[in-house]
């Protein structure tokens, strides 16, 4: 009797990979004197002409891919008993031997497995009802309580995009932990420099939690004119203290509701002028954390590690200009100038001219308030200016995006945004509009719903899916919640 071995894919790679056409319908057998041969084989399906790749068996991960298959005749447990080692002699390859008899059926299986998980791992764009603990564990997942049993009752069998949904709108009576915590401990470490979730709730966490709870296009995170605060009967919002969102805090207020998180201009609120606000970046927490001392550098980094995903040592390098690189930076550290081109040059080629923006702003840690002074450039533009004399001298808060061009374009720029301007909002709107923030809300919401960061090629292909969404659907983030739950929803 003849047999052929098939030879396994991870379970979870296998459905977002294609079977290139040459694969197809064909059947190689493993060369024993090459080890780590495997069969590759091909299918046509007749589920909407899908091509996809077979899976396969080995006896080490029996286990973790059968689990995949379908109920029946190949179910994980009939599966595992037509399996048995054999070891080459030569080469020590382990295979899975399967007669021929049951090869034609069990890739079939497999295919119908593969399917079957493909269209699971892509569920927000499907019809399929969900079971209970899909509906709860969808729940669970968003607001971090248990749902209730009337709540599992009333969702179960829905489509699971509409469960999703429904689990975080915030006229659902148990959503509130959604607001009250999913969403605050999502938005926390961006507002600190330690990147903790342990700080107390301010106005930079609330405007994240009003924004998604409001469908505010979240691409304007970095630019709108808006702030939320307390409703009434909480102490008033001041420029000079955090003790109105402590309020809300420290009383569990319910921020899913309008009446106790309050859309405002932000211009209204703090006395900036409009050319002065920029969504979250003049809120007083953000000042309060990176606006204050230093050079205003920080502001920038932080801007760039926490909403497009990039850190300063990711951007760097070495072939911008060096032309609006301030005094403050030597241009021989250490006696030995290959460090600078070699190095500084590398961040501040691009930053220095773009935290340039933020050269009115300052947080006055006396007053407890960030400080705007229009047409003056604050002071810490100018320190250590003995470190290179001939460096650039900072005059206004005009601002380039010299990372249009060179390797750091791939964070995709918008064409329709402009690549220079004043101050903080315009350049808040040039990130904002990048393919770089799109992404990167798309990553932090997979890590937060799913407890993990996307790990294979099916994950990444659920985040570039949701990433287009995301763009399509307004920047909704509130959307990108639903749909990254639905992904991670698992089987039933």
């Amino acid at each position: 009797m003849r047999s052929h071995a098939l030879t396994v894919v991870d379970g979870a790679d296998y459905c977002a990979n294609r079977v290139p056409s040459s694969h197809l319908n064909t059947m190689q057998r493993p060369k024993t004197n090459n080890f780590g041969s495997f069969v590759r084989a091909g299918v046509k399906t007749n589920v909407d002409s899908a091509r996809v790749a077979v899976v396969s068996i080995t006896r080490r991960s029996v286990a973790e891919t059968v689990r995949t298959c379908p109920r029946g005749l190949y179910s994980p447990r009939r599966l595992a008993s037509l399996h048995r080692a054999n070891v080459h002699m030569k080469t020590k390859l382990e295979t899975g031997i399967i007669s021929s008899r049951h090869r034609n059926t069990l890739v079939a299986a497999l295919v119908v497995g593969a399917l079957s998980i493909s269209l699971q791992s892509s569920a927000f764009a499907s019809s399929a009802a969900v079971s209970r603990d899909q509906a709860k564990r969808i729940h669970d997942r968003l607001t971090g309580t248990p749902a209730t049993d009337a709540w599992l009752t009333a969702n179960a069998g829905k489509d699971a995009l509409t469960v999703a949904k429904t689990a975080i709108n915030p006229t659902d009576t148990e959503s509130s932990g959604f607001y009250n915590a999913t969403l605050k401990n999502f938005a926390m470490p961006w507002t600190n420099r330690d990147q903790t979730v342990f700080a107390p709730l301010n106005d930079y966490v609330a405007t994240v939690i009003g924004m998604v709870r409001d469908d505010v296009p979240f691409n304007t995170l970095l630019s709108a004119d808006l702030i939320y605060t307390a409703g009434g009967g909480t102490p008033a919002y001041s420029n000079k203290d955090n003790n109105s969102y402590q309020y809300l805090e420290d009383n569990n207020i319910d921020m899913r509701s309008a009446t106790n998180l309050m859309s405002q201009k932000q211009t209204a609120v703090t006395g900036l002028p409009a050319a002065a606000v920029a969504g979250i970046i003049t809120t007083r927490a953000a000042a309060q954390a990176f606006f204050i001392a230093g050079t205003n550098r920080a502001m920038f980094r932080f801007t760039m590690l926490n909403h497009l995903c990039h850190d300063m040592e990711q951007m760097q390098e070495t072939s911008r200009a060096p032309d609006r690189i301030r005094q403050d930076v030597s241009r021989s550290p250490g006696g030995d100038s290959r460090g600078f081109l070699n190095g500084c040059i590398g961040c501040h080629g691009g930053m220095d001219p773009m935290a340039q923006a933020f050269a009115y702003y300052n947080f006055d840690d006396t007053q407890g308030m960030l400080v705007y002074t229009p047409g003056a450039v604050q002071t810490k533009y100018g320190i250590n200016s003995d470190n290179f004399k001939q460096g650039y001298v900072t005059p206004d808060d005009h601002w380039n995006n010299r990372w249009r061009e060179g390797p750091n374009k791939a964070l995709g720029f918008s064409s329709s945004v402009q690549s220079s301007g004043n101050g903080a909002a315009t350049l808040g709107t040039e990130l904002g509009n990048s393919n770089a923030f799109a992404q990167c809300q798309v990553e932090k919401v997979f890590k937060a719903v799913c407890f993990r960061a996307p790990g294979n090629s099916a994950d990444r292909a659920a985040v570039s899916s949701i990433v287009s969404s995301f763009k399509s659907n307004n920047y909704s983030l509130r959307e990108v919640f639903a749909e990254t739950a639905v992904y991670c929803m698992g089987d039933e």
